[in-house]
């Protein structure tokens, strides 16, 4: 990250080349569709280019800083497309087969799916961080820029939400 710090281009091609599919994985999981999450992943390696002056090793690591600005850029796009979203799952349920007519599984994790998605931002992040892309509470709290404790917090409420909405799956 030093060397992109230089604006050395090549240093930044391995950079993105080592956590695109990283960034974009938790993007799609944040947004739920996959252009989305894409654009997201180019922005989000833009605005490290951009910003790569701003960063300093010796606060945070370069991962935290990075979801960080993956996160911001969702809050964003979730903000700007929350009306088009809206409308776009009226018409899929309109138009869709009745969740009935699936097989069980296939309904457990679309309901899994949408319950992480309607989960507060805070939460779903939290949740998205640390047991899917696996990362540790105290990197997770980094990101959401809040203490161990309250991540700890919100990942609690966030499994109780998630408990509750499924309860007819169990």
């Amino acid at each position: 990250m030093s060397r992109v710090q230089n604006r050395d281009r090549d240093a930044f091609a391995v950079l993105v080349s080592r956590h695109l599919d990283g960034i974009h994985a938790f993007n799609y999981r944040m947004t739920r569709n996959q252009e989305d999450a894409a654009d997201l992943a180019q922005e989000t390696f833009l605005r490290v280019w951009n910003s790569a002056a701003t960063w300093r090793s010796h606060r945070v690591k370069f991962t935290t800083w990075l979801h960080r600005i993956a996160r911001n850029l969702c809050i964003d796009a979730h903000r700007r497309h929350r009306e088009t979203h809206e409308a776009d799952a009226n018409i899929v349920a309109e138009d869709g087969a009745a969740p009935e007519d699936a097989p069980a599984a296939s309904r457990l994790r679309q309901a899994l799916d949408e319950a992480i998605t309607d989960l507060p931002e805070r939460q779903r992040t939290a949740l998205v961080l640390c047991h899917r892309d696996g990362m540790t509470n105290r990197d997770a709290a980094a990101v959401l820029a809040v203490s161990v404790d309250a991540l700890e917090s919100l990942l609690a409420r966030a499994r109780r939400t998630l408990r509750l909405k499924l309860r007819e799956y169990r």
